[in-house]
């Protein structure tokens, strides 16, 4: 792993000291039976507790460690391919300039006023809400996400996503997300 790597890791990783100021509320949304996944291997798997009044099965993806120990996702964040590194370590999804732009959230005009202390220094980030983030049948809805004015290698999924998850599980090389 590069230098430019590591310190990209280590910068967004100690975003757990990043602003908790936004005051998450995300909502889960329901995601139908037929929408076409754009990330991850997905199944439905069986509640771990008896089904609730509604009988529905739990929703589930599966993410497989990458050769570099990471886990690697592609989501489909309202309507646009992102790919990102899950970053537990994180407490909230990071998106890189590069990534804000594709999104159509025009980084140029954000205010980069959030303050950042990580291992390697001080960053600003700018706030934002996403409208949706969906990996396979799992989606979270109005998930809180900063925009990093650095060059950060690549987006994070961090826990503004991962916190609204039912479960997440790490069993055999796999990341096991469910709603």
């Amino acid at each position: 792993m590069s230098r430019s790597n590591i310190l990209s890791v280590l910068v967004a990783s100690a975003l757990i000291a990043l602003v908790i100021a936004f005051g998450v509320a995300p909502k889960l949304n329901a995601t139908s039976q037929d929408e076409t996944p754009v990330a991850a291997r997905t199944e439905p798997v069986p509640a771990d507790t008896p089904a609730s009044a509604s009988n529905a099965p739990a929703r589930a993806a599966f993410i497989d460690r990458a050769d570099d120990g990471h886990y690697w996702t592609r989501a489909d964040v309202g309507g646009t391919e992102v790919k990102f590194m899950v970053d537990t370590g994180a407490s909230i999804v990071a998106l890189t300039y590069r990534d804000a732009q594709r999104l159509g959230l025009h980084p140029e005009n954000l205010t980069f006023d959030s303050e950042i202390r990580t291992a390697g220094g001080k960053i600003f980030g700018a706030p934002v809400t996403l409208d949706h983030i969906r990996i396979g049948r799992v989606t979270v809805s109005n998930v809180d996400a900063v925009v990093l004015s650095s060059d950060l290698d690549q987006s994070l999924l961090g826990m503004t996503f991962l916190g609204e998850l039912r479960s997440y599980e790490f069993r055999q090389g796999q990341l096991i997300i469910r709603q």
